[in-house]
């Protein structure tokens, strides 16, 4: 294998939404700059996510400075939302915590996501990351906090794991769902340079000058058998991971990190594996 480095970066700046993929991302200690600090919930404040709403698959969200958002959807004028002043803050479920977020200040924002989506939602913001949420005590160190995310700061895959994957799904039940990309996973961060499944035993390493503390094997949903473009569900690559990938009771692909200093990482940084389990 040749030397380990940082493929790709990937900042999603609503929850469920497709993203960005920069050259570079500023971090910071709940995550990627901006990646998910936006989410929608439902009328009763739970998350709203393409567990229960695949077409988000198919909107996007790009950054604007400030924070802000310009969205996107099919058949769907684009529209920029600010980011609201905190006041207002409505308590929203998220899995199993309990949030406080503040509803976008402009309606036409509700309405453009509900009229996409064809359900009542409203667009919320998280201001202050450092308070809001902490890393599932399980996992976390003191003060550890995350955004939107579904649980950590940072998703890493590894492109040869994928590859891994990917093979094992065209000898399995289902050959014409493969290859899959890796957009499937969400990832924050991919690496390439690496053997397939090497990220398992990892527990700290370093991007460039970023240190990140692995906290935990990520353990995979129905949204990755979500098709990111056509918002089609299918059986892969859950069945495989199922066959091959069972560990802890979950069904396992990439690593949660959690940063533990702040800087910039740029495609085409280094990894380095500063410890192992």
């Amino acid at each position: 294998m040749g030397h380990a480095q940082l493929q790709s970066i990937h900042v999603h700046p609503v929850k469920s939404v497709r993203g960005q993929s920069p050259r570079e991302a500023v971090v910071e200690p709940w995550g990627l700059a901006g990646d998910r600090r936006w989410a929608l919930i439902d009328d009763g404040g739970k998350v709203v996510t393409q567990r229960r709403q695949p077409r988000l698959s198919m909107a996007a969200a790009e950054l604007v400075p400030g924070g802000g958002v310009r969205l996107s959807a099919p058949g769907m004028d684009p529209l920029t939302v600010s980011v609201p002043e905190p006041i207002g803050a409505v308590t929203m479920e998220i899995f199993r915590d309990k949030v406080d977020a503040f509803p976008a200040a402009d309606a036409a924002a509700h309405a453009w996501c509900s009229d996409y989506l064809g359900a009542e939602v409203r667009l919320v913001h998280m201001d202050a990351p450092a308070t809001r949420r902490p890393v599932d005590p399980e996992y976390a160190l003191p003060g550890e906090t995350v955004t939107f995310a579904d649980g950590y700061p940072l998703l890493l895959t590894s492109a040869a794991s994928l590859d891994a994957l990917n093979s094992l799904i065209a000898q399995g039940d289902h050959p014409q769902e493969g290859p899959l990309p890796m957009n499937r996973f969400r990832p924050n961060v991919v690496v390439s340079g690496t053997p397939a499944w090497a990220e398992d035993d990892w527990s700290r390493l370093a991007i460039g000058e970023v240190v990140f503390r692995v906290a935990k094997k990520c353990g995979r949903c129905v949204v990755t058998t979500t098709d990111q473009d056509t918002a089609g569900r299918g059986s892969e690559p859950l069945h495989t991971l199922g066959r091959h990938r069972h560990l802890g009771g979950k069904l396992v692909f990439g690593q949660n990190l959690v940063p533990q200093s702040r800087g910039t990482i740029r495609v085409g940084d280094p990894v380095r594996i500063l410890d192992r389990d």
